[in-house]
């Protein structure tokens, strides 16, 4: 077993006045040559959006996005007719494959928007672009694993599906609970994320944002101090060139 500490307070950070966002790999003006990606893992945003604030409409092509809603609303359009209003424990996936344009806003007068947006490389290029949204309720997930994003090839299930061998899970562990994870794919590496929380991640201690990546492992414990929310990302380890 292999792993790398991503500390919460050494991540990226910009803060735009309405948009406020801490970014776990390179992205934007925020430049780590030692944090630009982790396998097919490209990017992680952890992003408070202000009151009536937003995205304008903007392109993507090629990548798979996922954005999962911790507080408030999103408002969500796209180029492909998709409309919605997305909350607090709702998951939104979009291929973007042969282009797409988007944009995301918070609809609240009063309530901050707070969400993670996750891209993840693709492993079939110039997709027809596809957007789908599901609900995980917080009790499918408590003291076990909920998964959410699964591959296009493993159709089994409620996860949404990418085009990526990646599997994303979340748990709520109560304090002094632990939870054992397995592989879901030889060769593919974990990537911790503390959401909330105080855990030991194979053995290293972890708090609130902090990440654990991991490789060459078949399983690992997640033992919990406090109440605690995970998200692992189960990511094909590919090398950038």
């Amino acid at each position: 077993m292999k792993t790398i500490i991503h500390r919460s307070e050494n991540r990226g950070h910009a803060n735009h006045g309405w948009l406020n966002a801490k970014h776990s790999f390179s992205f934007a003006s925020w430049y780590d040559p030692t944090k630009v990606h982790f396998g097919a893992l490209r990017l992680l945003n952890d992003d408070e959006v202000a009151q009536g604030m937003g995205f304008g409409k903007h392109p993507h092509d090629n990548m798979e996005i996922i954005t999962l809603v911790q507080e408030g609303a999103l408002e969500h359009k796209d180029s492909m007719g998709n409309g919605s209003i997305m909350r607090a424990n709702d998951v939104q996936v979009m291929s973007a494959g042969t282009g797409v344009f988007h944009s995301e806003f918070n609809p609240s007068k009063d309530e901050p928007l707070r969400l993670f947006q996750i891209w993840v490389f693709p492993d079939k290029g110039n997709v027809t672009p596809r957007y789908d949204q599901q609900t995980y309720l917080p009790e499918g997930r408590k003291n076990t694993w909920q998964e959410i994003i699964k591959p296009d090839t493993q159709m089994e299930g409620d996860a949404i599906f990418i085009y990526q061998q990646a599997w994303f899970s979340l748990t709520d562990l109560d304090a002094t609970n632990e939870l054992s994870y397995t592989n879901k794919k030889e060769g593919n590496g974990a990537y911790v994320f503390v959401i909330d929380g105080d855990v030991e991640v194979a053995g290293e201690k972890l708090k609130r944002r902090d990440a654990l990546g991991i490789t060459e492992y078949e399983n690992f414990n997640i033992k919990a101090s406090t109440n605690a929310r995970i998200l692992v990302m189960d990511v094909t380890m590919i090398e950038l060139g």
